[in-house]
């Protein structure tokens, strides 16, 4: 009888892993991602599901050693028990994840991440350095006059990448990098990195710490007195680390992103309507990360139903060019990025005033 159900189960539902991270210093973003997926699959399920098969996802703490999720999600694409893979982690999990997955099932990584990913199987639907980080600084540099920066990351693939992008869009505009850092995941103690940006003379601080790190680093800036005279940009700060710094730590601090919780445009504010609608008030807080994995997992099941297939090779033949809509408006893939819209948004205490799109 168990045997029986088992093949009944393998034949009648789409089995989806969702790599998310659940501990350490990313560990803020987990309850936001798990809901938003939850969500998506409520919705694909109501719609038919997935070529006529129930979508179910199988969590995967993200948050560990890149080699222990890794050797995780290998396993169960081994063994047949998941037949995609979805999530937002960071770019040193991808790295480490893609190569074991080895195009054997789709993988949609949805974090924003530092551009130049082409393996396939692998679909990305964050923001990439040319929509996000170069815009920006040309805003800067024309609307606020802001040249000089000094970089501040976290010590992985994403913010070195990322830092060396800023470096080289700077240098197109007449921009200086005065001085660049970067410390290890999981830094709390600012305090010899704020004396160096003191001394740097920027303009502003380029952020690209994760999680914990960038609540630290807001707290300690502004306790130092630092917002005064120097702005902040991370493109990599949600409504969780706002809230997590506090009112008195935000001020002069923006971003720029797909989506944000008060984005006022009739696809996010039917989405934050439907979420909170779902979820309740005291829902996980909303905001682009989250977002993201609900995009990760619509994304997949849109190339699935375009393909009438889950094989990787089917689908990306069929990848270029599709187009839907989703709480960030209309997106389209390309060269299996998703094209959207971003926009810029300046922090006003715990919330997100979104300026202008970019």
């Amino acid at each position: 009888m168990t045997e029986s159900l088992s093949r009944t189960r393998g034949r009648d539902v789409l089995d989806m892993a969702l790599v998310i991270p659940l501990q350490g210093p990313a560990g803020i973003f987990g309850p936001s991602c798990e809901s938003c997926a939850a969500l998506a699959v409520q919705e694909i399920n109501a719609d038919g599901g997935v070529l006529g098969r129930e979508l179910n996802l199988v969590p995967v703490d993200g948050g560990r050693s890149p080699e222990e999720v890794a050797i995780e999600v290998d396993a169960l694409v081994s063994a047949g028990a998941v037949q995609a893979v979805t999530g937002w982690h960071i770019s040193a999990v991808r790295e480490a994840v893609a190569p074991r997955i080895r195009g054997r099932v789709p993988y949609a990584y949805t974090a924003l991440y530092e551009g130049g990913e082409d393996r396939p199987g692998l679909f990305l639907t964050g923001e990439t350095p040319d929509l996000q980080l170069g815009p920006t600084l040309d805003w800067f540099a024309g609307t606020a006059g802001v040249q000089r920066w000094t970089i501040v990351g976290d010590d992985y693939v994403w913010p070195r990448r990322s830092a060396a992008t800023a470096a080289r869009y700077l240098r197109r505009i007449g921009g200086t990098v005065c001085d660049e850092m970067f410390v290890p995941l999981g830094t709390s103690d600012f305090s010899s990195v704020l004396g160096r940006v003191e001394a740097s003379g920027c303009d502003a601080v380029l952020m690209l710490l994760i999680g914990d790190d960038a609540v630290a680093f807001n707290r300690s800036f502004a306790a130092a007195g630092l917002d005064r005279d120097i702005l902040r940009f991370s493109s990599l700060i949600e409504e969780n680390v706002l809230l997590a710094s506090g009112t008195e730590s935000t001020r002069g601090l923006m971003t720029s992103a797909g989506y944000f919780e008060d984005l006022a445009t009739s696809s996010g504010l039917e989405f934050a309507a439907t979420y909170f609608r779902e979820f309740g008030d005291d829902a996980p807080v909303l905001n682009s990360l989250g977002e993201s994995c609900y995009e990760g997992v619509r994304l997949l099941t849109e190339l699935m139903r375009r393909a009438g297939s889950t094989q990787v090779p089917a689908m990306m033949s069929v990848a270029d060019g599709l187009a839907y809509e989703s709480p960030r408006g209309t997106v389209e893939l390309r060269d299996r990025h998703l094209r959207q819209r971003v926009f810029l948004a300046v922090a006003d205490g715990l919330t997100w005033d979104v300026v202008q799109q970019l």
